[in-house]
């Protein structure tokens, strides 16, 4: 029974008004009793998004929107169907469909589910009640676009430290004063 389980591949297309080459991305593992809306939150957590107040939308191939309805406040796309009780069951491998983030900043993914199944068990050791992320690649921007903390956008980046990692406590035998020989 577990076999059954979705391997859907998300890979982060664009957002902030740029595409994003190579496209970073993650590869899930989802029952096909799992919603909408806990595939969404698994792929924001996946890709490091902590501000979570943002609306997003999936749009299938046929064109159907899947949006938590509430957070629409009666104002959601006509045919949109609600994320949080449609479940993950409609999709079929080879299916394409899309993820955006943030309807502002457009974080636009290509999500693809693989006709191959995934056991759970073997990939993770147990079954989760969610779905989960079992591979990824590449490096994910920031969601707002900060490239260190305190980013204001206009700023130049800081120098790093001479002594490359000289400014670390000596925690560890490479860092900070215990490197300067």
């Amino acid at each position: 029974m577990a076999r059954t389980w979705l391997s859907v591949r998300v890979e982060l297309v664009s957002g902030q008004g740029g595409d994003l080459w190579p496209r970073p991305g993650r590869v899930f593992a989802a029952a096909r009793t799992h919603s909408f809306g806990q595939l969404a939150e698994a792929i924001d957590q996946a890709f490091a998004r902590w501000d979570l107040s943002h609306l997003h939308m999936f749009t299938l191939a046929d064109g159907i929107g899947v949006s938590p309805l509430e957070w629409w406040e009666g104002e959601a796309p006509d045919g949109t169907i609600d994320g949080r009780t449609t479940t993950l069951g409609r999709l079929r491998g080879g299916e394409q469909f899309a993820y955006v983030f943030d309807m502002g900043d457009q974080r636009a993914h290509l999500c693809t589910v693989d006709s191959r199944r995934v056991d759970p068990q073997e990939e993770f050791g147990v079954t989760p009640d969610r779905p989960m992320p079992f591979g990824g690649w590449g490096n994910l921007p920031d969601q707002y676009g900060r490239r260190w903390d305190g980013d204001d956008g206009e700023s130049p980046a800081p120098r790093r430290p001479a002594g490359g990692l000289s400014d670390l406590p000596p925690i560890l035998s490479w860092w900070g004063e215990r490197q300067r020989r």
